[in-house]
């Protein structure tokens, strides 16, 4: 078996209409509730910066979707497909963000992440994100109450 391609050899694309067939496999594997394609198809049509993550062969690592407010920007979206977590593409996808907030000029990054989600949240800390706040009730679960999310913002005008 070989190994898995390291961050450095994907590369990031605009996320197009025509890549959803193969986005939708993964974001449906990855959540209990997964967006519906008329998220994403609404995303693109709001114009929201979205990427795709991919080898050199083709394959794809991951997606993000973010959201442009005033002076600021919201991940809405950020999954890696499950056999290529662990190599360092969240973190990779979080950097183009990063830059991609930094030429908007947006002062902050925003994002919401699930108090069951020990991994994304650890990345986040690392990341330098803080949290900020908590907003009661706002994942949907397969069943039961709805899961509460962590709000977490990174400061984007501080010195890298």
């Amino acid at each position: 078996m070989s190994a898995l391609p390291q961050p450095g050899a994907a590369e990031q694309r605009p996320l197009t209409l025509a890549d959803l067939d193969r986005l939708m496999p993964i974001e449906q594997v990855c959540y209990a509730v997964p967006w519906s394609r008329g998220n994403f198809v609404d995303s693109l049509a709001a114009g929201h910066w979205m990427q795709k993550r991919v080898t050199p062969q083709g394959d794809w690592c991951g997606y993000l979707v973010a959201m442009a407010g005033v002076d600021e920007l919201h991940l809405l979206n950020l999954t890696v497909a499950p056999e290529h977590q662990g190599c360092g593409h969240a973190r990779a996808m979080l950097d183009a963000l990063v830059a991609h907030g930094r030429r908007l000029p947006a002062a902050s990054l925003w994002l919401e992440v699930r108090p069951s989600n020990p991994r994304a949240l650890r990345l986040y800390q690392r990341y330098g994100f803080v949290q900020a706040g908590l907003r009661r009730g706002y994942y949907p679960r397969p069943a039961g109450p709805r899961e509460d999310a962590i709000v977490m913002s990174l400061d984007l005008e501080a010195k890298p």
